[in-house]
């Protein structure tokens, strides 16, 4: 093998460790990476309680600072292994393994900054990588297609709940009064809001009967809104029942996971696939 193509091969190999959980090492990878995500911010955690003994300081600072160089190689070696470095750098868990390691290298320089680091509990999301839950992966791009599919009904359903609220809680006003605490029509919303919601904080209460007698109605109404979406979401959910599997292969070029189990080229960039 030629010294212009080791580079390539080594490449190759790292490709599949760090972004693939095919083989026994790069499954062996992603799970030793999630230990380290959810230690570190146990870590974290722990140093945020002012109770400790002062002899856990130090070693919690030590703790830290491997964590942290552990996510900056892993960091680097991603970096340097994709092709399309930017587009890997400005995706989503490009940003989010740049941001789990800042904090530290902040905090040399500006005290806090170290608080900013359980943002590092996003990257598990990665465990859906881990374990090659092709059915997870799939079930969840079938979902994401149910919500687009969706989305006008969705727009609908706000609006309507919008215009509810906003003429419940103009009622309510009217009713009750700042004497019994619905002191202005926003704060009237409010309270339509969290009643039709079924929160009930308990914050306001209307006293008069024929306030009583509304909030009794905004709290059935409340009942039957909260089946709506799930009604829409799920009837698009079924018309994607029948979808052919995919897998959570990721793309070399573009980093996209979510093709066909037979797929030879990624069908978000048009990419030769791994």
């Amino acid at each position: 093998m030629t010294s212009r193509g080791k580079p390539s091969s080594l490449k190759s190999r790292l490709y599949e460790i760090v972004f693939e959980s095919d083989t026994p090492a790069g499954k062996t990878y992603d799970i030793g990476l999630l230990i380290c995500i959810v230690v570190s911010v146990i870590v974290v955690a722990m140093e945020s309680i002012s109770t400790l003994p002062i002899q856990f300081d130090r070693w919690l600072y030590i703790l830290e600072w491997f964590f942290t160089i552990i996510f900056t190689l892993d960091y680097i070696a991603r970096l340097w292994i994709v092709s399309r470095k930017r587009q890997y750098i400005f995706s989503f868990f490009g940003i989010i393994d740049l941001l789990s390691i800042l904090p530290t290298y902040l905090g040399l320089f500006l005290v806090g900054a170290q608080s900013f680091m359980v943002i590092r509990s996003i990257r598990l999301l990665r465990i859906f990588r881990i374990f090659k839950l092709s059915r997870y992966v799939g079930e969840g791009q079938n979902l994401a297609q149910a919500l687009r599919s969706s989305r006008p009904k969705i727009i609908v359903f706000l609006v309507t709940i919008s215009t509810s609220v906003i003429i419940t809680g103009t009622v309510m006003y009217m009713v009750e009064g700042p004497e019994h605490g619905f002191t202005s029509i926003p704060k009237s919303i409010y309270w339509a809001i969290v009643t039709m919601t079924t929160v009930g904080y308990g914050d306001l209460a209307p006293q008069t009967t024929l306030g009583q007698t509304l909030a009794s109605f905004i709290m059935i109404l409340g009942y039957g809104i909260i089946a709506v979406p799930t009604g829409i979401v799920s009837a698009e959910m079924v018309a994607l029942k029948h979808k052919e599997k995919i897998t959570s292969q990721v793309c070399p070029h573009c980093l996209k996971e979510g093709h066909d189990h037979d797929a030879v080229f990624c069908k978000f960039c048009g990419g030769t696939l791994n």
